[in-house]
């Protein structure tokens, strides 16, 4: 009988052990979409000044530092938090590649519309309206020729599809997981700047574009940095589930 006591007490102590370990609804849900919110607002209030500032100049080497290194520093920050995506296209690839439940994928799109959004009114908030009429409010404006369009739209499937592999690869495969996650990413946004800045404006973030449109009610071809960037999304969670990913991710030929 004595022993039929303890024992209960034991799984009664492991039971209320668990339930004190699982997180609420504050850390599973609220604290998450947050961390995108902030997170997202400051990578594009960063982006914003940066193009704002330098628009005379055209500084495509300031730009990609600016944008690479604020992202390598807010995903470090926010990263045991939420994951830091601050990209729809990353929160698409990472939830197709089995990095993230479905009952996220929403809350945490519209924390990032909602941080894009913000980021961009406090741009606004900090620059002259002289600088920021000349620069579409960092807007992208790059594109104006129709028979550029293509290679536009190409240029930012590409470039997203190696961002979002760097993603994947370093933060959500077991096989490759590694610590410098926001080192790796935040490179990656600096090459694919350096790179594609003429071609596109190398975007790759469809919040990124849409904070500066909205403001300055500025659409020419806006699309192409939605269909772009998550397309190239798309395909990087096709390569890491089909060929890159580890056993736990691919779903072939295991």
């Amino acid at each position: 009988m004595a022993d039929d006591k303890m024992e209960k007490a034991a799984m009664d102590k492991m039971v209320q052990e668990t339930e004190m370990e699982e997180p609420g609804l504050f850390e599973q849900l609220v604290q998450p979409c947050m961390a995108e919110l902030v997170g997202t607002a400051f990578f594009v209030l960063m982006g914003c000044l940066c193009v704002i500032e330098s628009a005379q100049e055209g500084h495509t080497l300031q730009a990609a530092l600016v944008h690479g290194l604020a992202l390598a520093v807010v995903i470090g920050c926010m990263v045991e938090i939420s994951g830091s995506h601050f990209n729809p296209s990353f929160t698409i690839a990472v939830f197709l590649s089995g990095g993230l439940e479905l009952k996220m994928v929403l809350p945490y799109l519209i924390s990032q519309v909602s941080g894009g959004l913000l980021g961009a009114v406090m741009a606004k908030g900090m620059t002259s309206s002289e600088k920021y009429a000349q620069a579409q409010g960092a807007a992208f404006t790059v594109l104006q020729a129709d028979d550029h369009i293509m290679k536009a739209l190409f240029a930012e499937a590409a470039m997203t599809c190696l961002a979002t592999l760097a993603v994947l690869l370093s933060a959500v495969n077991g096989k490759s997981k590694n610590h410098m996650f926001p080192f790796l990413v935040g490179c990656t946004v600096m090459v694919n700047v350096l790179a594609g800045a003429n071609v596109s404006g190398a975007c790759l973030n469809p919040v990124r574009a849409l904070g500066p449109a909205v403001l300055t009610n500025y659409w020419t071809h806006h699309w192409i940095y939605w269909v772009g960037p998550i397309t190239g999304g798309l395909i990087a969670a096709a390569l890491v589930r089909l060929f890159l990913g580890d056993n736990d991710t691919r779903v072939v030929m295991k």
